[in-house]
């Protein structure tokens, strides 16, 4: 199908394709999930047939790996002037495979683990789960402005001295896409301090007008040395279930510790998935920009929307990401994902999960067809009214 023919799916279209985004709440319009409904690229459609005609179902050979390693560097030097070498580019999983493997094998078990929130939900109970110290910093909020807060980054480093810091940028949830002066500013504290950067950058294809990616370790010589991307297609290109992610080694005592440890972690990698992932960063490009113009279009009759039918309901359009943060301070809700989902049938992230600072947020996930989208203001305004 061509990208035309999904922007005009049905509710019922959607389900018919059975992912969780679609499923999980089978009354509900599905708003969660960090997934598009426009299909894929025609390449990666051509690319995957290819491989499955080949019946190409076994364990990933290193030529096939490589070849996504260099369509990945490629990528990244055309798209942000990174010019990273495709030896340091190795597959992986999805991002949370990723963090795993570097909270176990590249950050230093003694130190706790530092979260900028609100962050991506999953991060907080992974980190939990390796029974070091996990100290939430919450960014500084004017309004709905958001922007880091080196006070409290750099007052949590003094008094833990060091630790793994996890950043996500374009921010998950909160779509802010952090300038190059900021990231240095960042830098320049974490490396004071020994500590170390997990940077998720997954969402990097997906950035609009009046912002630009700046990959964390391109920005100097001492970020690369203290950090670790996790890069991938899925995002951009709609390709989550075919789990491959990339992770980008620029410290040589990390590539060094891959070569010992990181067999599982690359082992997990689906070969369709580093195909498609392939495909996508070879020959994706014009796919993208049309997807970009559609979210971007969309990104702005949701502002008007949000304006004219729910204006007790604070809204920034986010910088990068398909994903909105929907301030319900106001609403005096407990739960308010549970609130919409329940008397809405609109399924949304609740704010809380992600953290300090999201209490009384919810994120929604704008990248469906207009009007699912406009229908899902509309059932939360219906809800509200019927309190």
């Amino acid at each position: 199908m061509a990208l035309d023919q999904f922007l005009h799916l049905a509710e019922r279209d959607l389900r018919e394709r059975g992912s969780k985004k679609w499923t999980a709440y089978p009354d509900c319009l599905g708003a969660f999930v960090a997934e598009m409904d426009f299909g894929a690229a025609p390449c990666i459609i051509q690319s995957l047939t290819a491989a499955i005609q080949n019946q190409s179902f076994g364990y990933l050979p290193a030529a096939v790996s490589q070849n996504m390693s260099q369509s990945c560097a490629g990528w990244y030097k055309e798209s942000f002037g990174w010019a990273v070498q495709p030896e340091w580019i190795y597959p992986g999983p999805d991002v949370l495979g990723l963090l795993q493997y570097t909270l176990e094998f590249l950050s230093d078990q003694d130190k706790p683990i530092l979260v900028l929130t609100p962050t991506y939900a999953p991060f907080l109970p992974i980190a939990a789960a390796t029974g070091r110290q996990v100290v939430e910093i919450p960014l500084a909020a004017d309004g709905l402005q958001y922007a880091l807060d080196f006070d409290a980054l750099e007052a949590a480093y003094a008094r833990y001295g060091g630790g793994l810091l996890l950043l996500t940028n374009p921010h998950n949830p909160l779509g802010r896409v952090f300038t190059k002066a900021e990231l240095l500013q960042l830098s320049a504290i974490v490396d004071r301090y020994n500590g170390r950067v997990f940077a998720d950058e997954i969402h990097a294809p997906i950035v609009y007008s009046g912002s630009r990616h700046v990959p964390y370790a391109s920005i100097s010589d001492e970020a690369a040395n203290h950090s670790v991307t996790a890069v991938s297609a899925s995002k951009g290109w709609n390709l989550a279930g075919l789990k491959c992610a990339q992770i980008i080694l620029t410290s040589a005592a990390d590539r060094e510790e891959w070569t010992r440890s990181g067999y599982l972690t690359m082992h997990a990698a689906s070969i369709l998935g580093v195909v498609a992932n392939t495909a996508a960063y070879e020959s994706g490009g014009k796919w993208l920009s049309d997807v970009l113009n559609v979210l971007e279009d969309t990104r702005s009759r949701l502002q008007y929307w949000m304006q004219d039918m729910l204006p007790e309901i604070g809204f920034r359009a986010p910088e990068g990401t398909y994903l909105a943060w929907l301030d319900c301070r106001e609403l005096g809700l407990e739960s308010p994902a549970a609130f919409f989902r329940e008397r809405g049938r609109v399924a949304l992230v609740e704010g809380k999960d992600c953290g300090l600072g999201g209490e009384g947020f919810v994120r929604l996930n704008f990248a469906m067809p207009q009007p699912l989208v406009k229908e899902a203001v509309e059932r939360m305004r219906l809800a509200l009214d019927s309190r």
